[in-house]
């Protein structure tokens, strides 16, 4: 599908990302929680791919696409993108195999997110909010405690006993920080993993996308289990 929609919102989710809400007007845009589009300015190439950050049911409901946009630290993306209310980009889609299973079997859902990679992950997490007896947990990895996108909503989601949530930062943190410190390891995974029958997602950087599925594997979930970010 291809579609040309204008930025109706660009809000702040933390210093290195954005907020990115493309607006559907009466139009759709059906997609799999945890699929991408490919976006670029209206007539450009080439077309970048950007995972949607909503549920389906959001985008049903909204009338827009989310998505988390990375930037450099003068607030500009590192592609052409315009991130300014009623710019006009052109999108095509939907693309992308990372996706949550439409009848899953499973019971337990994990899923381990570095940085922008909580994206998808959150189309995924909001999607599966909708399946009756479900456990739903969240392992969320950034450089610092600023940089959790979408923390007040996890937290919340947390606190109401809706999800588990851990967090880790990987850099040096202010005293009051009181989350784990460090790359995500066996020690940060397990308290997750009640079952090892539990259908796990990972997104993020390279290192975290090669690391996490031995890891996982070493705490007794199958690697048929696992899932990771592939667009193609």
């Amino acid at each position: 599908m291809h579609l040309t929609l204008p930025i109706r919102d660009v809000i702040s989710a933390t210093p290195r990302a954005r907020i990115v809400r493309l607006d559907l007007g009466r139009g759709r845009f059906p997609y799999s929680a945890g699929q991408a589009l490919l976006i670029a300015p209206r007539g450009r190439e080439p077309r970048r791919p950007y995972s949607i950050a909503a549920a389906p049911e959001d985008a049903e409901r909204d009338g827009w696409l989310e998505l988390l946009v990375g930037v450099e630290a003068e607030g500009q993306p590192s592609t052409e993108l315009t991130l300014e209310p009623g710019a006009v980009v052109d999108i095509e889609g939907p693309v992308g195999r990372f996706t949550f299973p439409a009848q899953p079997e499973e019971e337990r859902f994990v899923f381990i997110a570095g940085g922008t990679g909580i994206a998808p992950l959150r189309s995924m997490l909001r999607h599966a909010l909708h399946i009756p007896h479900r456990q739903l947990g969240l392992l969320y990895s950034a450089r610092t405690p600023g940089e959790f996108a979408y923390e007040p909503e996890l937290r919340s989601l947390a606190s109401n006993g809706v999800i588990e949530l851990r967090q880790t930062i990987t850099r040096d943190a202010p005293d009051e920080w009181t989350g784990t410190r460090g790359r995500i390891g066996r020690g940060e995974l397990a308290p997750l993993i009640h079952d090892p029958a539990t259908l796990c997602f990972v997104c993020g950087p390279q290192a975290l996308v090669d690391e996490i599925p031995r890891q996982l594997q070493e705490l007794g979930v199958e690697r048929r289990l696992i899932r990771i970010e592939e667009f193609w």
